[in-house]
């Protein structure tokens, strides 16, 4: 339970979207790399905000944080989209306050998530958190608030059902493909994006399907070429991209965009 005390929840909001109101093209022009949430943190106290950190994933671009209204949160997130101010705003859902606190806690449990009890949504918090408080942007309240909803997400996962069926997205469609698709092993595999979404994908792939017939494309090539080498797949360069999509029969996505 978190008292108000010195902090005023009625400036603590979340804005964001998600896969159940908008499409992946339209997700895309609001995805938040690394290098942009960097920008994001060296333009923060230009907007007087002074605590927040932003949860962008394949299905979701949010930013939690404290500012005088959340217009201040969502123009700041936009300095650095595809997407316009004009066109997050009219998608974008927002709640304040209490409401703001029990979206996370349903977020980081995997209840809002494409595949219910997701637990790849825990990772992804603990990482945006982290480089926020790497840059003096998570102060104790926000800490020990999602320290909190990770300790009830952790209870929800051991004490329930929930996470008794494929609760990834990346297992998720190695089971859809399992399931559908026979003589998998000649068949083309393309993986887009290497990182941990990526990198889970390839490792079910490897173990659960048994196939090595795959080729992995990254936008910085050394990670594809070091994940190809560990599990012993292929890597292309980027440019050879439309190539490798003309010569594939499955091609998965595991990038923020």
């Amino acid at each position: 339970m978190f008292t108000q005390g010195q902090t005023d929840l009625s400036k603590f909001f979340i804005a964001g979207i998600n896969y159940k109101k908008t499409d992946a093209a339209a997700r895309g022009k609001f995805a938040i790399n690394k290098e942009q949430y960097r920008n994001l943190l060296l333009l923060a106290q230009q907007y007087n905000v002074n605590e927040f950190f932003v949860l962008s994933t394949c299905n979701r671009t949010e930013i939690y944080g404290f500012a005088e209204n959340v217009l201040t949160l969502c123009r700041l997130l936009c300095t650095q989209t595809q997407g316009s101010i004009d066109d997050f705003s009219n998608m974008a859902y927002v709640k304040k306050g209490a409401e703001a606190i029990e979206h996370l806690f349903i977020v980081s449990a995997g209840l809002d998530s494409q595949i219910l009890g997701d637990y790849e949504i825990v990772g992804q918090l603990k990482t945006a958190v982290k480089l926020s408080k790497e840059h003096k942007f998570i102060n104790l309240f926000t800490e020990r608030l999602v320290n909190t909803a990770l300790q009830a997400s952790k209870n929800i996962k051991t004490n329930t059902e929930l996470s008794g069926g494929t609760v990834s997205v990346s297992f998720a469609a190695v089971q859809y493909i399992r399931e559908r698709i026979a003589d998998i092993s000649i068949k083309k595999i393309l993986v887009l994006g290497t990182g941990k979404i990526g990198r889970n994908t390839c490792k079910n792939l490897v173990d659960y399907l048994g196939t090595k017939n795959i080729t992995l494309i990254n936008r910085t090539e050394e990670k594809a070429i070091s994940l190809a080498e560990e599990l012993g797949l292929q890597s292309a360069p980027l440019e050879e991209l439309p190539q490798h999509i003309a010569a594939s029969d499955i091609i998965l996505t595991a990038t923020n965009s």
